[in-house]
């Protein structure tokens, strides 16, 4: 009765809430709008709301947005049945740009002819074309009066994008004072070479005047040698930052050459998360932060350096109990690391340790029982090419019953020897993991243990399997048919691996 209620449209309410949930699953969200009117116009919205980060090669809805403009490349009533720039919640504006470089790239072969003025050779090159699409983009928006939920400044790698993002943010400056201040979460992220042009210097200059304007900076990512350019602004007596900023990433970022970094922290009154990601002269970075008279709230640690030992216990004391993210290769002398994350990282949700021997694995165990209350992501890679094969199998042998109940992902780079992968599959029954990754060293035939303890047991969601000896098990299309069958996706391993810098700039 309640199924035929929400299908006849009686529950919209319930429906949409319902509906959200396919907010990822875009070919499920396009079935929707056939179901009936009510459907359609729950779905549609959901659909329009960030289309510049679908992860499809059709780019036919920025045609869609073009049906606004006149010949002149001004901005008219649309005839559509919906306002679609209106659904816009969420714009990064790097996505953006990639969006607009191959759709106009593809344009002249694919506009139909009554759409032939949008591309003139005679009047415009074809960058000139391409940086005539993206502004009329944003006057569309802007002059559609769109509120956005989220606006990702990222400008990461710029230089090819560099005049266009100029152009937008004038533009933005000049006309967009509503959408700057409609804007709920600004978000920025950048990353450069060490010089910088007047081009560099102007570009860094309006999104100042941006963030300025808005007054309410939330998310702030800085990467490689930004942030001394950008500190001053976080510092600036004119600027909001300090009680508007909750989250701050730090991406490769140098620490030694910067002096007043506890400063910084000091005048931030409303931090909430902190993430370090492969950053440089940590040591130094810890000695400030550990001085601090209030919670400095470390949310994510990634290290590819060797930290004094001494500051460890003292970080950790201040911020271990916020710790959610951590990743580490471990060298040969690092057990205490491994101890002092035990002892006082409990909420750890997102793990990745590669390169470990022997004498490591029990401490790993350890770490895992203590955390798996909390553990999301798991993520181990074991060194076995100096003849390390040992530490593959008893980390085999022992994993698979300290794994949670659940887990979204896991990452496996081992050596696998049948029989004690056998053992691991046996052990982790009672675990369901959505996304199960294999990278597998070393030549023994796994797939019959996957298909028997995995696939007729449908203990897995998506399934990626790279052999350095056969290549990806996705490349077979009846291998492919035969996981169907049991509701399992097989994927390319890269396609689903979770590279570090990505998972920070999908934490918020």
């Amino acid at each position: 009765m309640a199924c035929s209620k929400i299908l006849s449209g009686d529950l919209p309410e319930l429906t949409y809430d319902i509906i959200k949930y396919l907010l990822d699953d875009f070919s499920t969200l396009h079935s929707c709008i056939l179901v009936n009117r009510l459907w359609c116009r729950l779905a549609i919205p959901l659909l329009w709301e960030n289309p510049f980060s679908i992860p499809t090669k059709n780019y036919k809805f920025i045609e869609i947005y073009l049906l606004s403009l006149n010949d002149d490349f001004e901005t008219k009533p649309s005839n559509t049945l919906f306002n679609y720039p209106s659904f816009l919640k969420y714009l990064n504006i790097w996505k953006f740009m990639i969006c607009v470089e191959i759709w106009s790239r593809n344009a002249i072969r694919t506009l139909k002819p009554e759409r032939y003025f949008i591309y003139d050779t005679y009047k415009y090159s074809k960058t000139e074309f391409m940086k005539l699409i993206s502004i009329s983009l944003f006057k569309i928006f802007i002059e559609n009066e769109v509120t956005l939920h989220t606006l990702d400044i990222d400008i990461s790698d710029h230089r090819y994008y560099c005049s266009y993002f100029n152009d937008i943010f004038e533009l933005i400056l000049q006309n967009g004072t509503n959408f700057i201040h409609n804007i709920k979460n600004l978000k920025f992220c950048t990353s450069t070479h060490s010089s910088f042009d007047n081009e560099d210097m102007l570009l860094k200059n309006r999104i100042s005047q941006i963030i300025d304007t808005h007054q309410n900076l939330k998310i702030i990512l800085l990467c490689h040698n930004y942030l001394p350019l950008y500190q001053s602004l976080l510092l600036s007596k004119n600027s909001n930052c300090s009680n508007t900023l909750n989250t701050i990433m730090f991406y490769h970022i140098n620490f030694g050459s910067i002096f007043n970094i506890d400063i910084l922290f000091e005048q931030l009154n409303v931090l909430e998360s902190v993430h370090i990601f492969f950053c440089y002269s940590l040591n130094s970075f810890i000695q400030k932060i550990i001085n601090l008279p209030k919670p400095f709230k470390l949310k994510s640690l990634f290290i590819n350096e060797k930290l004094r030992i001494e500051l460890l216990p003292l970080l950790l004391q201040k911020s271990g109990d916020y710790l959610e993210n951590f990743e580490c290769e471990l060298n040969y002398d690092e057990q205490r690391l491994l101890e002092l994350i035990t002892k006082y990282c409990k909420n750890i949700k997102f793990l990745d340790i590669y390169g470990f021997e022997n004498h490591f694995t029990s401490l790993i165990f350890n770490l895992i029982e203590n955390i798996k209350q909390n553990l999301n992501y798991l993520s181990i890679g074991v060194d076995y090419q100096n003849g390390n094969i040992e530490s593959n199998s008893i980390l085999l042998q022992n994993l698979g019953q300290i794994l949670p109940p659940k887990l979204e992902y896991l990452n496996l780079v081992l050596y696998f020897k049948v029989n004690d992968f056998k053992v691991f599959l046996r052990n982790s029954q009672g675990t369901f993991i959505k996304k199960l990754l294999i990278n597998q060293k070393g030549s023994d035939d796994i797939l019959h243990c996957i298909k028997e303890f995995i696939m007729k047991e449908k203990r897995v969601k998506y399934l990626a399997i790279r052999n350095s000896n056969d290549g990806e098990l996705r490349r077979f299309e009846n291998e492919a048919k035969e996981f169907e069958l049991y509701n399992i996706k097989l994927q390319y391993y890269y396609a689903i691996f979770i590279y570090s810098y990505n998972y920070m700039k999908e934490l918020y």
